[in-house]
C-alpha cells in the first residue's frame, strides 16, 4: 500500500475525505484506519462514504463503541493489531 491514512480526531473528517477522493482520481493504492474519536469523522455520510474507498478501511471496534454508542459502523471493524500489520504494510503513513 502507498498510502496509509490515520484518522484520530474527528474535526480531520474533511482533510482525509480530499485526501481520499484525491488517492482515487490519482490511481494510488491506499488504506484506512480510523482510531479514538476520529470514528466520530464517520458521522458524516460523505466522509464515509469517500473513506469505504480505501483497501483496506479498518475502525478500531474499541474506539467506535466508546464514541458512537455501538451504532452500525459503515466500514469494517477491527482492533489495533489491524493498525500494526497496516502500518507495517504502508510506504507512507499520514496521520491526520
Amino acid at each position: 500500500m502507498d498510502i496509509l491514512l490515520l484518522l484520530t480526531h474527528p474535526e480531520a473528517g474533511p482533510i482525509a475525505r480530499g485526501l481520499a477522493l484525491a488517492c482515487q482520481r490519482a490511481g494510488i493504492d491506499w488504506g484506512l484506519f480510523v482510531t479514538n474519536d476520529g470514528v466520530k469523522a464517520l458521522a458524516d455520510p460523505d466522509t464515509a462514504r469517500a473513506l469505504a474507498a480505501a483497501t483496506p478501511a479498518i475502525v478500531c471496534q474499541d474506539s467506535w463503541n466508546a464514541h458512537m454508542q455501538g451504532g452500525d459502523c459503515p466500514l469494517t471493524l477491527g482492533s489495533q493489531t489491524n493498525n500494526s500489520a497496516l502500518v507495517a504494510e504502508a510506504v507512507r503513513i499520514v496521520s491526520l
